[in-house]
């Protein structure tokens, strides 16, 4: 019996129509990258473990895929080693590659290694596929695709303003309403401070960033089990769950944060972004409890949610001061937003909001009666392609009925039949497939009846 077919879990396949919708996802989040004066790049599916591992924190270096060596990957590696089963220790001796875990990090490894080629401030956008180890859920895949766009080389917060109106733009043009939640890390690092828990920052942030998914009781039990003391939990409560306006807001983590210089440089950050972003469509909403789980992150961070699907953050991103330091080349500034095309194309597909003209589909199918016919037929077809329609040609002399069967299953919606009689008197007959209609036209004709 044969074995049936599968692709791993957290995969997909998509067909025809599938793959014209996410280009369109693709092209118009590119045609916007370009308006605002970013260049496209690319970097390898594999990046050295090396540059990889320990830029997304414990949990992050977990979900790692990792490539094992090429031939014979046990070389050198002993009984021992295999006996006491260190997962880690092995791995850094059976794996020298892995796959990226999302582009920011490529993209760092690639300031650093083409430095001299760059002209700063560089604004990059990236449109490729990264891999998570991570358990597939609704909207959550182990392959999928982001869409970068990052600022290096520049400090200045207008960098961040012109994101957040990337991010209206793209939302606005696929008709997606949406939230831009908006934080910053320096505030996250002031509250760690005033609580008492400067150095457990990283344990309250992941914790904090869980809110949404696993409720305020999980969230204090996560802290508990990281050492968090009773005093600073309960410190932390108004903080995490207050409530108002942006305005409010900032007015009262002022005043919290009035013993914290670098709580109030992050209020002052997030306050100037803000004020800047009065004229967008989309609500933007400070959430003391977005955190952003990377590591890199040391300013401002962004998350956006659909508002009518319910479905995690489909694009996010924030301010990274330090990360080509880690590969040598330190004082240089980035900040970045990412897409995540997959969760934009569910989004599309249960609002139903891609445009009618989606498609790269087959608009003239021409009918194929022998060599005769498709000699006569070849050269209207090549000035239907070079007039921008989609034709083909059925290449079998098949049934008449076989043709057509093709044609009503594929929705081509116009079909070109041409015999002795068209081919004496130069024309064709152009039938139209929803209507049934048939008209004797003249090549010419023929493409401007399908070009209206």
């Amino acid at each position: 019996m044969a074995q049936k077919t599968s692709i791993p879990k957290g995969t997909r396949d998509f067909g025809p129509q599938e793959m014209a919708r996410r280009n369109y996802i693709f092209d118009t989040i590119r045609q916007v990258y370009a308006l605002y004066g970013f260049q496209q790049i690319e970097t390898p599916a594999m990046e050295n473990l090396g540059t990889l591992m320990g830029k997304y924190g414990e949990e992050g270096d977990k979900l790692l895929f990792k490539i094992l060596n090429s031939g014979d990957f046990l070389r050198g590696i002993s009984s021992d080693d295999l006996q006491q089963g260190a997962t880690g220790h092995l791995a850094a001796q059976l794996c020298e590659k892995g796959l990226r875990y999302d582009l920011t990090v490529p993209f760092a490894r690639y300031v650093v290694q083409h430095r001299e080629e760059l002209t700063l401030p560089f604004r990059r956008y990236q449109i490729q596929p990264v891999w998570r180890a991570d358990r597939p859920q609704k909207g959550r895949y182990r392959e999928f695709y982001q869409c970068d766009a990052d600022m290096v080389g520049s400090d200045s917060l207008l960098n961040e303003v012109e994101l957040m109106q990337i991010v209206d733009t793209v939302f606005t043009r696929f008709g997606i309403r949406v939230c831009i939640k908006i934080n910053n890390r320096k505030i996250l690092s002031g509250i760690a401070e005033i609580i008492g828990e400067a150095e457990k920052i990283v344990d309250i942030t992941v914790a904090i960033d869980k809110l949404d998914k696993i409720g305020l009781d999980n969230v204090n039990a996560e802290l508990r089990e990281n050492g968090i003391s009773e005093e600073a939990i309960e410190k932390l409560q108004p903080i995490i769950q207050l409530s108002g306006t942006n305005a409010e807001k900032i007015a009262t983590m002022r005043q919290v944060l009035c013993q914290s210089e670098i709580g109030l440089k992050g209020i002052e950050e997030v306050e100037y972004v803000l004020s800047k972003l009065t004229d967008l469509q989309a609500q933007v909403e400070l959430d003391l409890t977005l955190a952003r789980g990377l590591n890199y992150y040391t300013g401002c961070i962004f998350e956006v949610k659909a508002l009518d699907v319910e479905i995690g953050s489909i694009t996010g991103g924030g301010r990274y001061d330090n990360l080509t330091g880690i590969f040598g080349m330190p004082g240089i500034s980035g900040v970045g937003i990412s897409f995540g095309a997959d969760r934009i194309y569910d989004v599309l597909n249960q609002l139903n909001l891609y445009p009618k003209e989606v498609t790269t589909d087959t608009q003239l199918l021409f009918i194929n009666f022998g060599s005769i016919e498709t000699d006569y037929c070849l050269p209207i077809l090549a000035k239907a392609r070079a007039a921008g329609i989609r034709s083909e040609i059925y290449p079998d002399a098949a049934k008449m009925k076989k043709q057509m069967q093709y044609a009503n299953q594929k929705q081509i919606p116009y079909v070109a039949l041409a015999g002795e009689t068209e081919i004496a008197a130069g024309k064709i007959t152009l039938k139209n497939m929803q209507t049934g209609e048939q008209t004797l036209v003249s090549p010419q004709d023929l493409i401007a009846k399908i070009k209206e």
